[in-house]
């Protein structure tokens, strides 16, 4: 994910502002990034306890996604090459360009909007070239090489939702010029990073951030705490969400046909119309339900 510094997409050495606060600044060494904030992969620098954390996470999620992930992912997922040790970004972009023309790229952590949304709009996804320390197995502040490769990069060889990547880089250019970046960055969250897809066998998760979770990614799909409702743009870009804990609110595509379909027309007017409902009705708390919005159910495991 991007850090939230607006207005400036050039790598000035060090790590770029974020929202909210913390014990430290974003970790990674900007000092090594080119002026777009991408830099070399330096895979030397793993060590063999950083390949064995990789191979663990690997295989935790792997063996989650059966039946709680969308098949496009699972089919995909493979694409990342041998889960043994962490994979060289060459190799997956030699076999990502093949796919869909898109390729990844590696950056020290996290980057500024402008920088993310630039590198999006010309098929580069960054990729965290850190990961995270076996103390921080469970959960990791920040996006680490694990989140990004394994939970964003596999949907890329979706050619839908590649060319919905491609989109949303291509806005989101448009929208820090039109201080309209939180209502996009919405999207991002509710979609790339936390949506869920109705299928013919049921609900399925999709979005980054869960597919990459060893909680989340259960909670997402069958927790009965969680709301899970009809995607809406304006709806979700009225709609807060949490950074540290579980959702409240999932929103739930047909399909990424209906997600590209609803994002491709230019969002101007949108944030216009967004903004004016939240002046008069306000924003919507997560977990919130509207009166008269589809609600997802879930399926839960019959007892014995």
């Amino acid at each position: 994910m991007p850090s939230l510094d607006f207005h400036d997409g050039v790598n000035k050495g060090v790590a770029p502002v974020t929202y909210g606060t913390g014990s430290r600044p974003p970790r990674g060494d900007y000092a090594k990034a080119r002026a777009d904030y991408t830099c070399e992969q330096a895979y030397a620098q793993y060590t063999e306890a950083d390949h064995a954390t990789y191979r663990r996470l690997y295989s935790r999620q792997l063996q989650q996604l059966p039946g709680l992930a969308c098949d496009e992912f699972i089919s995909a997922v493979q694409q990342l090459g041998t889960p043994e040790h962490i994979p060289h970004f060459d190799d997956v972009s030699e076999r990502l360009l093949k796919a869909t023309g898109w390729q990844i790229v590696g950056v020290p952590g996290l980057i500024p909007e402008e920088a993310f949304f630039a590198l999006l709009a010309a098929r580069k996804f960054p990729v965290t070239d850190w990961i995270r320390k076996p103390e921080e197995f469970d959960y990791v502040v920040e996006p680490d090489v694990f989140h990004d490769l394994f939970g964003h990069v596999p949907l890329l060889f979706n050619p839908v939702f590649a060319d919905y990547m491609q989109a949303y880089g291509a806005g989101g250019m448009k929208a820090s010029r039109l201080d309209a970046a939180e209502l996009l960055a919405r999207l991002y969250w509710y979609t790339v990073e936390f949506g869920i897809i109705a299928t013919p066998q049921g609900l399925r998760a999709y979005g980054a951030g869960i597919l990459s979770s060893a909680g989340e990614l259960r909670h997402s799909v069958t927790s009965m705490q969680a709301e899970r409702v009809a995607f809406d743009l304006q709806r979700l870009m009225r709609s807060r969400y949490k950074i540290d804990s579980y959702q409240a609110t999932y929103f739930v595509i047909d399909s990424f046909d209906q997600l590209f379909e609803a994002t491709a027309p230019d969002f101007t007017p949108v944030y216009r119309q967004v903004r004016d409902r939240i002046a008069v009705e306000g924003e919507i708390e997560a977990g919130a339900v509207l009166v008269g919005e589809r609600r997802f159910s879930v399926s839960l495991p019959a007892r014995g």
